[in-house]
């Protein structure tokens, strides 16, 4: 058997987060043949390079070209840190690699830190995740007493310390500078970059930040090699993304699906839209993705260039489906009071900002809008976007604009009319 998916391919196993399980379908053949024959790191960046793995925590950047960044000459400590904390909602890909292939997750980050010439690293999980750090301790020990993690792996002389973090579960955190100051026992509060994390990171040493979903397919891409990786995708987004479908659809589910995959086809997957209804809009990649008009979705490939090309993004992959019973006004409502929660308070336009917002869209549900708040609105998310230190002010900015952007008749209609336009709508995430 080999290695053929990210999370998916040891699903149907009875112990299938074992060190027993992950080898009998090739696991760590990589990493073995790595402390065998000490190849060259120039060589394994350029194979990863050549896949067209992008990051998969939202931002989707070149993995290999961020590998570079980690300076070769330093003299000091280096870090390698999986962001595992995943807290955009919509999202719930990481939570499975971590409960049922953890030891794919620890292959791939012993063979990026080999990459970077790092010996020290962390797997930083959110507060909520303790099974999922459970799984990740017990396979961490079982791939210690292999000798396949910990000091002079396999008597190849390579040292790899791995260290399971549970947080305390915050949003915020999922920011890799944020997250950088929560291992370093401080509240988590993203900082001013420069200098970035590759330069100054963890501790004032060069640090390199990747997503579980990143790393975890590191393994596959050098089994089975950089070409059949990007054969699977796009030119420009190699390889398989793991998508999380929510919403009004009759299947909601998890998905591995070559990138590029028209969503369409993700949607059938998925048992098409409720009671037959009709899509009437999508969020693509988590909540702070800009929105997607249903008919607009529906002639587009689950792929980064093309929403980065809407001006919308592949995020996280959760893609959240709106049928034609969702009231714009309560859907964008929701979604704010998530980011008004979570905001870190750090910077003005994002601390004030998103109490605003909030503030002026519960208004308006209430039936309690006036003459302009619509255009409050914009201009409140205009006037953040771009000023604060991380990138949550647009997470909560972008959401906004483009649901204003195409359905700012409905806001219209219920400052004018005190109600929704939308009869018999419903809720997709509730109010607490």
């Amino acid at each position: 058997m080999e290695i053929n998916s990210i999370c998916l391919r040891t699903m149907d196993l009875k112990d299938r987060a074992s060190l027993a399980t992950y080898e009998a379908i090739g696991g760590y053949k990589v990493w073995r043949d790595i402390l065998a024959t000490k190849p060259s790191v120039e060589s394994l960046i350029d194979k990863i390079k050549a896949s067209g793995l992008r990051g998969r925590g939202g931002a989707g950047f070149p993995t290999g070209l961020k590998w570079t960044f980690m300076p070769k000459d330093h003299k000091g400590k280096k870090y390698l840190i999986c962001n595992s904390d995943e807290g955009e909602p919509g999202t719930c890909k990481d939570t499975l690699i971590l409960s049922h292939n953890p030891h794919q997750l620890i292959e791939g980050m012993a063979i990026a830190a080999y990459a970077m010439g790092i010996e020290d690293s962390y797997n930083y999980m959110r507060g909520e995740f303790l099974h999922q750090y459970e799984s990740c301790e017990k396979a961490l020990e079982e791939a210690k007493a292999a000798g396949l993690i910990g000091e002079d792996m396999l008597g190849s002389g390579i040292n790899f310390r791995l260290y399971n973090v549970l947080g305390a579960g915050s949003y915020i955190v999922g920011e890799e500078t944020a997250m950088i100051e929560s291992l370093e026992g401080k509240r988590a509060m993203p900082r001013y970059k420069p200098p970035f994390p590759a330069n100054y990171g963890l501790y004032g040493m060069p640090t390199t930040v990747n997503n579980t979903e990143t790393l975890a397919s590191i393994p596959v891409i050098l089994d089975k090699g950089p070409e059949w990786f990007a054969g699977l995708g796009t030119e420009k987004s190699g390889g398989t993304k793991i998508f999380c479908v929510s919403g009004h659809v009759e299947k909601p589910g998890v998905f591995e699906l070559p990138l590029g995959t028209p969503f369409k086809d993700l949607l059938e997957l998925c048992g098409g839209i409720k009671e037959g209804r009709s899509c009437k809009a999508v969020i693509p990649g988590g909540s702070s993705m800009k929105i997607v008009p249903g008919e607009k979705m529906l002639e587009l490939n689950m792929d980064y260039e093309t929403f980065s090309g809407i001006g919308s993004g592949l995020g996280s992959g959760g893609v959240i489906v709106m049928d034609d019973t969702t009231c714009m006004v309560e859907a964008l409502a929701n979604v704010l009071h998530f980011y008004k929660d979570e905001s870190c308070g750090q910077c003005v336009p994002c601390r004030e900002g998103v109490g605003w917002v909030t503030k002026i869209t519960n208004n308006i549900l209430e039936g309690n809008g006036t003459l302009g708040d619509v255009d409050k609105l914009s201009e409140l998310a205009e006037n953040v976007e771009g000023r604060t230190i991380c990138a949550f002010g647009e997470a909560f900015a972008w959401p906004i604009l483009s649901f204003l952007e195409h359905f700012r008749h409905e806001f219209d209609y219920f400052v004018a009319h005190g109600r929704s336009m939308i009869s018999g709508s419903k809720s997709m995430i509730g109010n607490d």
